[in-house]
């Protein structure tokens, strides 16, 4: 199986998880998935009443620079140790 088909199949496995993973992870999650399909940040930070979205990018700003490959690996890896926690 390619590279892009295992991070397509994590992405497929992530949403049947039996227990939502915490914040962290799904910050975690959501930045190597961003940085994996569209490189680095793009855009300004969002507004101080955003909160949210102010996580999400300073989550997604800290995987500036690296490559997309190794996020994939790495988000691949992620969904993995999330599924044996069951």
């Amino acid at each position: 199986m390619s590279l892009d088909q295992e991070f397509e199949t994590a992405q497929a496995q992530v949403k049947t998880l039996s227990s939502r993973p915490d914040n962290n992870t799904l910050l975690e999650l959501y930045a190597l998935f961003k940085q994996a399909s569209e490189g680095n940040v793009k855009g300004s930070r969002p507004g101080l009443f955003d909160l949210k979205g102010q996580a999400k990018y300073d989550a997604w700003a800290k995987r500036k620079g690296q490559e997309p490959d190794a996020c994939k690996h790495a988000y691949i890896e992620l969904v993995n140790r999330l599924k044996q926690r069951g």
